[in-house]
């Protein structure tokens, strides 16, 4: 499965455009929480007492890795449902992964999250809510620019507030260590051929 020709570029246009109408910059850490606020979407966990009260013991208890998040349909609009037994950084990675869906105007019934991983009809439409919730908490831009300044996995998770798996995931699928390495080996060359020649 891969993403369709384009979508990389439009997800990463997006998503700046969604941070200039949260008033946050590209090298800053976003919170998916806010965007949903922005965008009038309700976040609601399963401590509501309208849920069924052994399905929330199961989801917060023995499944709780089974159940990260639901976007539902409610009339003409939809409602986030969380599960807030989960650590706060996979939250905010659930959060931004189903609020990509209301960006990108999926078409939905309900749209299971599990982990970091969907379960719905389109694994085409997953493929893309993910690659635009990566680009809303770690931007391509923001992702080489901590390659360049030599953040490992945990600075840049600890920065972006998101977990070590996602902040790999960012800096490998935006190539921004293999680009800061080649423009270091570059100049390195570069200043090595400079000597030789003052030599």
């Amino acid at each position: 499965m891969a993403l369709r020709r384009g979508f990389k570029a439009e997800a990463k246009r997006l998503a700046l455009e969604v941070r200039a109408e949260l008033g946050v910059h590209v090298f800053a850490p976003l919170d998916p929480y806010a965007l949903a606020e922005l965008y009038g979407i309700e976040v609601h966990d399963l401590s509501d007492p309208s849920l069924p009260r052994d399905a929330v013991r199961h989801f917060t208890g023995p499944a709780a890795d089974a159940f990260s998040a639901a976007l539902v349909s409610v009339g003409r609009g939809c409602v986030i449902i969380e599960n807030h037994v989960h650590e706060p950084n996979r939250r905010r990675s659930t959060i931004a992964h189903e609020m990509a869906h209301v960006l990108l105007e999926h078409d939905f019934g309900v749209l299971l999250t599990d982990g970091e991983q969907c379960r719905s009809s389109s694994s085409d439409l997953e493929l893309e809510a993910a690659e635009l919730s990566g680009e809303l908490l770690v931007p391509c831009d923001a992702a080489r620019t901590a390659a360049f300044r030599g953040w490992t996995d945990s600075s840049v998770a600890r920065y972006f507030r998101v977990s070590r798996s996602m902040a790999r995931w960012r800096l490998n699928a935006t190539a921004a260590r293999r680009i800061a390495r080649c423009t270091k080996a570059k100049g390195r060359g570069t200043l090595a051929a400079d000597a030789a020649r003052a030599g």
